[in-house]
């Protein structure tokens, strides 16, 4: 919902629109690509009124979306998803010009370390991070002049963060106009040129970047400020290990191939957080779904929860033990979109809310709604579809289905990814309060602030293999990256 919001873009410009989750960003963004069609007030394009009904489009007339939710039909080639609905064609048919497809796509799969060999295999056998690059392909190859951007970075580590940046200057250069969307502080004043804020779906105030400072900017997000971005850690004296790793590997899928994780071997307490980092493809979120049963083969290597003998076999067997897993793709792996709120809550902790077999309702209904006060999700009714809520209110439904299973040892995958800045503080409360509650958490954030703010130890993966690993008082930025980068810090010992 919005209410007599006023925006404009300058060519040349990044232009960040800022606001919690729910302030409206979505529903803006949505009008300007010609999903939302039916709205109140007038939309000018150099000058000229438009009113798209259609995203085909709004795109005819210059504007591309990179949606946070990726749009991927992976059964489909990179290619074919690239130049999905805007096939180029000859003489009015619908032959297809592979080379056309290939030379456009080429220069933007190069920036974005995308190999062209790989562009005629299916999107599904690539991993998340690869799949948001080949999203902002997509809008890249459609020769926009405003280019919307929701989130791009979520899913991508910092040297891919830097090309985009790279590349978003050579476009600002050629007279593009793009607004971007983020919750990363350090990415809204690295990147901006002027900055709108929505609350409530109201318009709050448009700012250049360097009037803006950052205590400014998050009154007028949250209309409160925040003194401390980082809870303080609280110790759990004599806290025995809840996970332990012994030379644990995660063969990869080609069995020709080296492991995507090898002969790690790790500790988490009770009562801690123990952040994992590392690039892509170093095999942090392959370790994760080893652990948790997703792959259908042997992962050799000793895992213990609670001092007793576990091999993950699936990931129903992994729950029954005490683990939960929230990945990084809440759409695809995290919830069921159609499905209502309190469905969606009771999804992994079914036999927590029946009797004999039988679903108890008023049980299902009671725990989700008390999950969705605790986690303050903004929603209309639990009779909700899921799919409707916004990206930072979706994943605290993720947070609250994995919380319903009672887990010991809670592995989580960038947990605020697309979360505004008072729901992130309310994230990290949460998992101090239940780190006091003797809970373990190993944590993948692709946030290398919030990994050092949140982790106890940090324990940095190389090429499938265990580089480093750093006291909270030891783990820096560069310290980190480096021992990320194969280059383990003087005096650190791989652990």
């Amino acid at each position: 919902m919005l209410d007599d919001v006023s925006f404009d873009l300058r060519e040349g410009e990044v232009h960040v629109l800022a606001g919690e989750n729910g302030a409206g960003k979505s529903t803006l963004i949505k009008i300007l690509a010609g999903i939302h069609t039916e709205y109140e007030g007038a939309m000018e394009l150099e000058g000229k009124p438009v009113h798209f009904s259609t995203p085909q489009e709004a795109r005819q007339c210059g504007i591309s979306v990179i949606h946070q939710e990726m749009s991927l039909v992976d059964s489909m080639s990179v290619l074919d998803n690239i130049y999905l609905g805007r096939e180029p064609s000859r003489f009015g048919g619908c032959w297809l010009d592979r080379t056309t497809q290939v030379e456009q796509s080429g220069k933007f799969c190069e920036m974005l370390d995308l190999s062209c060999d790989e562009l005629d295999r299916p999107v599904e056998g690539f991993s998340f991070p690869v799949k948001n690059r080949i999203e902002i392909a997509k809008a890249l190859t459609s020769d926009a002049r405003v280019l919307v951007m929701d989130e791009p970075t979520s899913a991508l580590d910092r040297p891919e963060v830097d090309k985009l940046f790279a590349l978003i200057e050579t476009l600002k250069k050629a007279g593009c106009c793009i607004v971007y969307i983020s919750h990363k502080m350090e990415e809204i004043y690295r990147i901006a040129d002027r900055i709108t804020v929505l609350r409530d779906g109201r318009w709050v105030g448009t700012a250049e970047a360097k009037d803006c400072p950052e205590q400014r900017l998050i009154q007028w997000m949250i209309c409160r400020e925040i003194s401390e971005q980082f809870p303080e850690p609280l110790r759990v004296p004599g806290a025995a290990a809840r996970l332990e790793l012994r030379n644990f590997i995660v063969p990869a899928r080609n069995p020709s191939q080296r492991p995507t994780a090898g002969g790690v071997s790790l500790r988490v307490h009770a009562g801690e957080i123990v952040g994992i980092a590392g690039l892509q493809g170093s095999g942090a979120s392959e370790l994760f779904q080893g652990l948790f049963g997703c792959f259908d083969k042997d992962c050799p290597g000793t895992v213990e929860i609670d001092g007793i003998a576990f091999r993950p076999r699936n990931p129903t067997h992994a729950i029954q033990r005490g683990l939960a897993y929230l990945t990084a793709d809440r759409k695809s792996t995290g919830l069921v979109l159609p499905m209502s709120v309190e469905k969606n809550v009771s999804l992994s902790s079914l036999p927590w809310v029946s009797l004999g077999g039988w679903l108890r309702p008023r049980k299902e209904r009671a725990n989700a709604r008390k999950h969705v006060d605790s986690l303050h999700i903004r929603l209309a009714s639990l009779d909700q579809a899921v799919g409707t809520l916004s990206g930072g209110n979706q994943q605290k439904v993720v947070l609250a289905k994995w919380l319903e299973t009672k887990p010991g040892v809670l592995l989580l995958e960038d947990p605020t990814r697309g979360v505004d800045i008072g729901s992130k503080r309310e994230i990290y409360s949460l998992m101090r309060q239940w780190t006091a509650e003797r809970m373990a958490i190993l944590l993948i954030s692709s946030e290398l602030p919030e990994l050092l703010g949140l982790s106890d130890r940090i324990i940095v993966l190389h090429r499938g293999s265990v580089a480093a690993q750093f006291s909270k008082e030891d783990a820096t930025q560069e310290n980190v990256l480096a021992a990320a980068m194969g280059s383990v810090a003087p005096g650190k010992e791989a652990a």
